[in-house]
């Protein structure tokens, strides 16, 4: 049972990292404006893209209080989405946070007893979902974007219209395709950790 709790804690913290670190990583953002040429497709200057993304991600940060200002227009509907994203994220990142306690205080007592059977369903359970995701992101990107959308949230409010919610603009598809790629790469990263420390552990304890 412990172990079964051990594996799932891992997986589920390397799993909510992965969407957290994505999530803080701006460099992948400021590579796609270019990239993507938003500026272009957008009418907006770098300078507006930037500070108006660097808004909606300090905004989402987990300690993060009020309201989200940004220097373009927004909607009642487009306010309303962009909170539940946040509490969608403040809830990824709770189970982080809590999973990494728990992971650490598991994976220790484990260690300690030279038990290592939680690693292999830990690499498992975060190979299986990104190579789900994957396939269904690979198969129609667009197709998995919406159901994405309809799953998570109980309404339209993520159509957004241009011209109520500029901000739309400067979000391409493209951009999310590259951050649920990045998750993936991260999942996948963690279960080969897990692979590795298990094979280290083992030549360790001569197991």
């Amino acid at each position: 049972m412990k172990n079964i709790m051990t594996s799932l804690c891992l997986a589920l913290f390397i799993i909510s990292a992965s969407v957290t670190i994505t999530l803080n990583f701006r460099p992948l953002y400021y590579h796609d404006i270019s990239a993507l040429k938003i500026e272009e497709t957008s009418g907006f200057s770098k300078k507006t893209i930037k500070k108006n993304y660097d808004e909606l991600i300090d905004y989402n940060q987990f300690f993060h209080s009020g309201k989200l200002k940004l220097t373009m227009p927004m909607s009642k509907e487009g306010r309303i989405h962009f909170e539940e994203v946040k509490r969608i994220f403040d809830a990824i990142e709770i189970i982080c946070i809590i999973t990494l306690i728990l992971s650490c205080c598991l994976v220790t007592g484990q260690l300690r007893k030279h038990d290592l059977r939680f690693l292999k369903p830990a690499s498992i359970i975060t190979i299986l979902l990104p190579s789900i995701v994957g396939v269904l992101t690979a198969v129609n990107w667009e197709a998995a974007f919406i159901m994405f959308h309809k799953i998570m949230f109980r309404n339209d409010y993520w159509l957004f219209d241009e011209a109520l919610d500029p901000v739309i603009k400067i979000l391409p598809d493209a951009f999310f395709f590259h951050c649920a790629v990045m998750i993936i790469l991260l999942i996948l990263f963690g279960s080969l950790l897990c692979i590795l420390f298990r094979s280290f552990f083992r030549h360790k304890f001569m197991l």
